[in-house]
């Protein structure tokens, strides 16, 4: 924009309307400036102003002109058609941007040095242990879960600070932004903050070394009450109601309410915290805790709904709409384990995982823990044929409230993919290897101090098998016999936060990144991988088919039963499902016509 320096007759004006500056030859307008809008307004250092042509709607149908009024400024930027008036204290070194409303707001401030919330290094997992994550705006569940998972690879975690702190000092300029249309009212102090273009900041307290970026029709609200401090928080999300964030990332459609506080913690895509507190913890894809008793510390979560009076405590989730329960992929300690989750519905719980970090150490996935006070049991694969299963592994993708387009962080919906196919066969070797031990005639098995019942051991057996048989037989029909066999893909896969991919791609990645070839594109990188899943998952499923089933080169006689295999797997599963339903429903949980949608939907499922 091309400015200008103030007439004669404009300085008159401006002092008739109560206006004041240490030197107005450092006032600078656009050329069809009207001072007619600008009242009781105090003026420092160089300050620049556009027009004031427009009205600007400050609640639905109450619309004010644009204009500055009850206010000190001091080396500021403000463009054109803006709304700013009672500003308690003053705005300082801040570029704001187009059609803003900024009203009743204490103190608007950059100071020297500021760098908006980037580049602080966090330590998750481990809330008494070194820094482990460099918070940035770009920052994706991914690339999180690299700098958490291999944060002892001093090489690795001096090259990933290295590449963002050169994106950071790209970026980032000596004076705060304000975006266009941006609406900042009701907020005491907002200090060393960039907000994007759209958000809202409507009744907060204090925005402190903050990034709020949003996009376009995915923009960031900050309501009443609300604390952040070195914070970034981005893209669709919400923090609300008196919550306080300190040291923390929260990202991609995510919402913080009802008092929740969180310090040096992660939250990533369609997240939702209320009442409780977070402290070292990572908050992948669809964490949820709802209740004020609720701490999550030192965990790494993931499709995770955590329950009352406990920490990563959950429920048995069932068809009912008020019960809620562990997913696929569960939660891990600051170790990488998984873990147990005591009960909170009756005495069931269910465990997803394994027992210790280690890949070929014992492995009991979709499981359920029983306590009666004495003992603890252990019902082997007991979720792969529950109702509540079926119920999650559909919803999650339908609940994803990001836009189609401009998704940072990748998330594989597919419930048996590799990565729980791996644990899975763990399991079966677990199980296996105990009847080997043990013998096939005792009562019970002994596996980390708890008990499994005979009957048990050989259903959890025969639903690992259950659930093999189908994913072979799935990708098989969507592939064919003649598909191509890629190098990637056999062998150990990782789950970075929603993103599925073999172990050596990955290595591939970080070898890049630890000599310098690779730099911020490695989120690029990292999402382009998403788009070769099918390749690498045919490439496991041929190796699986080796493996596992015994053949070496498929035959279409060999195809014919494999599908045969999956079928009578899928229709299995689908009779467990409904046994359990029903079974639910007998107990008095479940009204009958909530009963019967589940059931014509497993029928529908069974035509597929």
């Amino acid at each position: 924009m091309d400015y200008r320096l103030l007439t004669d007759e404009e300085i008159a004006i401006l002092e008739d309307n109560g206006c004041w500056s240490e030197d107005w030859s450092s006032i600078n307008v656009a050329d069809d400036f009207n001072p007619a809008y600008i009242r009781n307004v105090s003026f420092y250092g160089d300050v620049f102003l556009g027009v004031f042509e427009k009205n600007i709607e400050v609640s639905p149908g109450f619309v004010k002109h644009s204009g500055i009024r009850n206010a000190t400024l001091r080396n500021v930027t403000i463009g054109d058609n803006c709304l700013i008036e009672n500003i308690g204290n003053f705005i300082n070194n801040y570029i704001i941007g187009e059609e803003c409303h900024i009203c009743n707001v204490c103190t608007m401030e950059t100071t020297d040095g500021a760098t908006f919330g980037e580049g602080i290094t966090i330590s998750v997992l481990n809330e008494a242990g070194s820094g482990n994550v460099i918070l940035f705006r770009g920052l994706t569940s991914s690339l999180a879960t690299i700098m958490v998972s291999r944060s002892k690879d001093k090489e690795l975690s001096m090259a990933i600070r290295k590449m963002v702190r050169e994106d950071i000092s790209n970026r980032i300029a000596g004076t705060g932004t304000i975006g266009d249309r941006v609406k900042i009212v009701n907020t005491s102090e907002i200090t060393n903050t960039h907000i994007s273009d759209d958000c809202e900041i409507n009744g907060a307290c204090r925005l402190s070394d903050c990034t709020i970026a949003g996009e376009l029709d995915n923009t960031v609200y900050i309501g009443s009450g609300v604390i952040c401090e070195n914070s970034i928080i981005v893209d669709g999300s919400a923090v609300l109601n008196s919550s306080k964030i300190n040291n923390c990332f929260v990202g991609e459609c995510c919402q913080i309410t009802n008092g929740f506080t969180a310090e040096s913690s992660l939250f990533f895509v369609n997240t939702y915290m209320s009442n409780g507190e977070a402290c070292a913890s990572f908050c992948g894809p669809f964490s949820s805790s709802h209740h004020k008793s609720t701490l999550l510390i030192g965990g790494m979560f993931s499709f995770y709904n955590a329950g009352s009076a406990t920490n990563f405590s959950n429920h048995a989730y069932k068809i009912g709409p008020v019960h809620y329960g562990i997913l696929e992929r569960g939660c891990k300690t600051a170790s990488g384990s998984h873990i147990l989750m005591p009960a909170t519905i009756g005495s069931f719980s269910v465990c997803l995982g394994k027992i210790s970090n280690h890949p070929d150490t014992s492995s009991l996935p979709f499981s359920y823990v029983i306590a009666d006070g004495k003992e603890t049991y252990i019902v082997p694969g007991k979720n792969l044929v529950t109702v509540g299963l079926y119920r999650d592994v559909r919803k999650w993708q339908r609940r994803d409230v990001r836009p189609t387009e401009g998704k940072k962080s990748v998330i594989n919906y597919n419930w048996l993919n590799p990565c729980t196919i791996n644990e899975i066969l763990r399991g079966i070797k677990t199980l296996r290897r105990l009847q080997e031990t043990e013998g096939n005639d005792v009562d019970y098995y002994t596996f980390e101090n708890c008990r499994i019942s005979r009957s048990s051991l050989q259903k959890g057996l025969k639903y690992y098998a259950m659930a093999i048989d189908m994913f072979i037989s799935d990708v098989l029909k969507d592939n064919g016999i003649d598909s191509a066999i890629g190098v990637s893909g056999s062998g150990e896969w990782v789950d970075l936060s929603g993103l599925l991919l073999p172990l050596a791609e990955l290595d591939s990645i970080i070898e890049d990144v630890k000599e310098h070839v690779l730099g911020i594109e490695i989120i690029d990188r990292l999402n382009a991988l998403d788009d070769c899943y099918g390749y690498f998952l045919w490439t496991y499923t041929r190796s699986l088919i080796t493996s596992y089933l015994g053949i070496d080169e498929l035959s279409e006689n060999d195809v014919v039963a494999i599908n045969e295999s999956g079928d009578e797997a899928h229709r299995l599963w689908i009779s467990e499902i409904k046994s359990d339903a029903v079974k639910e429903h007998r107990m008095g949980d479940v009204e009958p016509e909530v009963l019967d949608k589940i059931l014509a939907q497993l029928d529908e499922e069974l035509q597929r």
